[in-house]
């Protein structure tokens, strides 16, 4: 799963709790201004707030396998249904609301925008914007008082904006836990195989490539028994052909979706 919280995502938390709106742009590494217009630092640690943000996401991940719930799912369910090829199983992942345990009461957020906000860029704990690429499958893990025709009405609502494979335009894994999380009426959680991961693997070859040109660090490496450097070109052939694989599926986005016929039984 592709989990990569930077301070930029826990600026635009500090963002909520003190304007009550998301949306307004922070400029990365920068102090965090509320709507007063004065400066505040985070009290914690540096990486305690990028951690309770990845706690939350496990506890949404494990809700079904702790809690009773009228659709549960658990991990194997994921796999199954969210990878359709081995070697693109890099799920991205997006919560709402998006907060951590130091600002646990933030405002909260409606049941038809909680679904809107886990497609939009801002709750994407990876730089990416799902919405302009393609979705190979998704899955919607919600907690709290949410009924399965709640999740039916938005999947339908969110779909015309969403762009899927042409293969698997049903490509939805739903799942619902009664037990809310602690401070909120519900929560969401979406995991979703995108091609929008592909710019991540792109920016991390070409910063590879930078340190690998120059045989930076590489001693540390070469010392260990069992490590060559035909295990680097190997490494990066790897990845080049991941990002190939994302490109083809990207170029199936121009091409028109049939409306294959549905299997019909003779009764």
């Amino acid at each position: 799963m592709q989990t990569v919280c930077c301070p930029l995502t826990t600026n635009k938390i500090d963002l909520v709790v003190n304007s009550g709106k998301l949306g307004t742009a922070v400029k990365p590494k920068s102090l965090v201004t509320s709507n007063a217009g004065t400066f505040k630092k985070r009290q914690e640690k540096p990486f305690d707030a990028m951690n309770n943000i990845v706690a939350n996401l496990l506890l949404n991940l494990t809700s079904s396998a702790r809690f009773e719930g009228s659709l549960n799912m658990d991990l194997n369910e994921i796999i199954m249904n969210l990878v359709p090829f081995p070697q693109l199983h890099y799920l991205m992942s997006s919560l709402t609301p998006l907060y951590t345990l130091a600002d646990v009461n933030i405002p909260p957020r409606r049941l038809d925008q909680m679904f809107s906000d886990a497609f939009s860029k801002d709750h994407q704990l990876i730089r990416a914007n799902p919405k302009h690429s393609l979705y190979l499958a998704c899955a919607l893990m919600v907690r709290g008082n949410v009924q399965i025709s709640d999740l039916r009405r938005n999947i339908e609502r969110l779909k015309p904006s969403l762009r899927f494979v042409s293969w698997n335009q049903e490509g939805w894994k739903t799942s619902l836990c009664s037990v809310p999380p602690v401070g909120h009426s519900h929560s969401l959680l979406a995991l979703a195989n995108n091609t929008c991961v592909k710019p991540t693997f792109m920016e991390l070859r070409e910063r590879f490539m930078r340190l690998y040109k120059k045989k930076a660090h590489l001693h540390h490496y070469l010392q260990i028994e069992g490590m060559e450097d035909s295990c680097f070109t190997e490494a990066v052939s790897s990845l080049s052909a991941l990002i190939q694989e994302y490109s083809q599926l990207d170029a199936t986005q121009s091409m028109p979706v049939e409306d294959l016929p549905r299997l019909s039984v003779a009764v």
